[in-house]
């Protein structure tokens, strides 16, 4: 049987606060949670103040809940066997300083994914047995990735709650995910992920509330004693921070012209929360320009990752007959975007280095330049080449937006991106997929805001081949294997690693002259933090890569992610299609992993 105690919570913890870490002088003491209680009690509180009844709950640990790059994912029927979700958010607790979270606000939100609900109601109440003063919850569950960052960051929040498996399918057969991100909206480190990970190891009690489930569905605060939930519409805030970097009125003078077409897919994700209010409501888009824009338990059975593959009927009608000028997309949990022109698609490598050569003129939040630009190690190298030209710092990092948090809070960085669909800035501490859009539609509206009707518009293909003339094109893509025996694929990556062991510079692979070989690791310029066996990489004197990833994002078997780039400085060349630039480089990468008589697979999953 579950035992029981009174916990009162102290009104004071949540006013005498410090800039984050936001601890009180007992805190920083090192004083336990009880502890900051008893004293907060010795000296009094108000008469009103009820007492919350918490339940020690018995249990015992589960296995598999190790966090990947983003939180912990698995099958929605993994969540649901006893005490699974229970157990992680407790043992979150356990590894987190008090001062975190007694008597702190925390934020909470998801993608609307089945399960969201329940897992939301079992997150309130250990929140409040674990003495949190606080929950800040959207209406339905609903926040998108990028909001939960920004409301932590206007409401100065000690963190929060994501509920999401970003571009996995929902629903009762798929997948479910929870992460958790810290005071200044990013996520949370890998310190506090390896702690919660050894806490689940060792879990032996869960802290509850005993309060009645809550009601989501409408705008309003809810009090049990001392401890508060406060429902808020799920757009505002976010809103209203996009309005502080975009220059609506010229997003909106593009938007209302006859001769420009838009048309956003939300993929029935949570960003279908959030398109109307945005590109409608405020910036006049005709309604119909919004795709699949209800968000979905199961996401309308589709797979809400945006790209080539996946996103079937915005790329059918982008490459249609009767194309609008411009076309976006959105996932899962909406911290990812894809961006097509008419009949033409721009990289996620590409995009990050257009949108910061563009940036100062287009984007009032940049109007005074960029403090420096970041991408993924596998990112291809088309910003770098933005960042050389800017004379701005560069920065290559592991895959993993954390990664980008501490650049950005030490303000070393403004403009970043993942080639995997991730694109953002200093704006919050996540991607975000709808700044990405947001950020492009400047870009157009800049370069066309001197057109007339009837006149030629600068087009999403013209920006581009701008782009490549000045700076050259990096030809990239990504395969990815998915669901792949999660034993072949390991052995496939021992047998690059001792390829790599065993090769020299100067080496011959083809037609190809190798530069260095390397598992890529990477040392953290602000808290010299180190991190390895990030991706293998064979890197040539021409500047073409290969590099080979298993991906973390997943929730069953293994993802093989097969990087391919390529620079071309002949302009002759930049309308080559990407997979006819990169075939002997793709063949060559096929070749020396032996994939296929690894893994059985003689093609990709997903081809972007």
């Amino acid at each position: 049987m579950p035992t029981t105690h009174a916990l009162r919570l102290c009104p004071l913890l949540s006013t005498v606060r410090s800039t984050p870490p936001r601890a009180t002088a007992a805190a920083r003491q090192g004083a336990s949670p009880a502890l900051l209680v008893a004293r907060c009690s010795s000296a009094g509180t108000p008469s009103a103040a009820q007492a919350l009844k918490i339940n020690s709950i018995p249990t015992k640990p589960v296995e598999g809940q190790k966090t990947g790059t983003s939180g912990l994912r698995k099958k929605v029927k993994v969540f649901q066997q006893e005490n699974y979700l229970a157990n992680w958010i407790q043992a979150l607790f356990n590894s987190l300083p008090p001062e975190d979270y007694v008597g702190a606000t925390l934020v909470l939100g998801g993608d609307g994914r089945y399960f969201n609900k329940e897992a939301a109601q079992i997150i309130i109440k250990i929140a409040a047995g674990n003495g949190v003063q606080k929950i800040i919850v959207g209406r339905d569950g609903l926040l998108s990735t990028p909001a939960v960052s920004a409301v932590i960051r206007k409401r100065e929040a000690n963190g929060g709650f994501i509920m999401s498996a970003s571009h996995n399918p929902g629903g009762p057969d798929n997948d479910w995910g929870i992460k958790f991100n810290y005071s200044s909206g990013q996520p949370a480190p890998e310190t506090i992920t390896d702690q919660i990970y050894g806490n689940t190891l060792s879990i032996s009690e869960i802290k509850t509330a005993g309060i009645p489930d809550t009601d989501l569905s409408s705008v309003g605060v809810v009090s049990y004693g001392d401890f508060t939930i406060e429902v808020i519409d799920p757009v505002s805030d976010y809103l209203e921070l996009m309005e502080n970097v975009f220059d609506f009125q010229l997003i909106k003078d593009l938007l209302s012209r006859p001769d420009f077409r838009f048309i956003f897919d939300a993929m029935h994700a949570v960003t279908g929360a959030y398109a109307g209010p945005i590109f409608v409501e405020k910036l006049g888009a005709d309604p119909d320009c919004i795709l699949n824009g209800v968000p979905l338990e199961d996401f309308g059975n589709g797979h809400p990752d945006p790209n080539l593959t996946y996103a079937k009927e915005l790329v059918f009608t982008m490459f249609g007959t009767h194309a609008p000028d411009f076309g976006a997309a959105s996932d899962g949990d909406g911290d990812r975007n894809m961006i097509l022109g008419k009949r033409f698609f721009i990289t996620p490598s590409d995009s990050v280095a257009i949108i910061a050569a563009n940036a100062q003129a287009a984007i009032p939040y940049f109007q005074f330049g960029t403090k420096g630009l970041a991408r993924s190690m596998p990112t291809s190298g088309a910003l770098d080449r933005v960042a050389k030209k800017l004379n701005v710092p560069f920065f290559e990092v592991p895959t993993g937006w954390k990664f980008f948090g501490n650049l950005m809070d030490a303000g070393k960085l403004s403009i970043c991106g993942e080639e995997s669909f991730g694109t953002g800035s200093d704006h919050i501490r996540e991607k975000d997929g709808i700044w990405a859009v947001l950020a492009w539609l400047s870009i157009l509206a800049h370069r066309n805001k001197d057109k007339k009707v009837g006149e030629r518009l600068v087009s999403v293909e013209d920006i581009a081949m701008e782009h490549w003339k000045t700076y050259g094109r990096n030809f990239f893509s990504r395969y990815d294997y998915e669901e792949c025996e999660s034993q072949s694929a390991n052995k496939m990556m021992d047998h690059l690693k001792d390829v790599i062991a065993n090769s020299k510079p100067g080496e011959k692979y083809g037609d190809y002259t190798l530069q260095f070989a390397d598992d890529f690791s990477y040392t953290d310029p602000v808290d010299g933090s180190t991190v390895s066996k990030q991706g293998l990489r064979f890197v040539f004197t021409d500047g073409s890569r290969i590099i080979f990833r298993l991906s973390g994002t997943g929730s069953a078997g293994a993802t093989i992610r097969l990087y391919i780039e390529q620079f071309e400085s002949d302009i002759s060349k930049h309308s080559l299609d990407a997979q006819t630039a990169l075939k002997p480089l793709i063949d060559l990468a096929l070749s020396v992993s032996k994939l296929k008589d690894f893994t059985g697979r003689d093609k990709p999953t997903v081809i972007t």
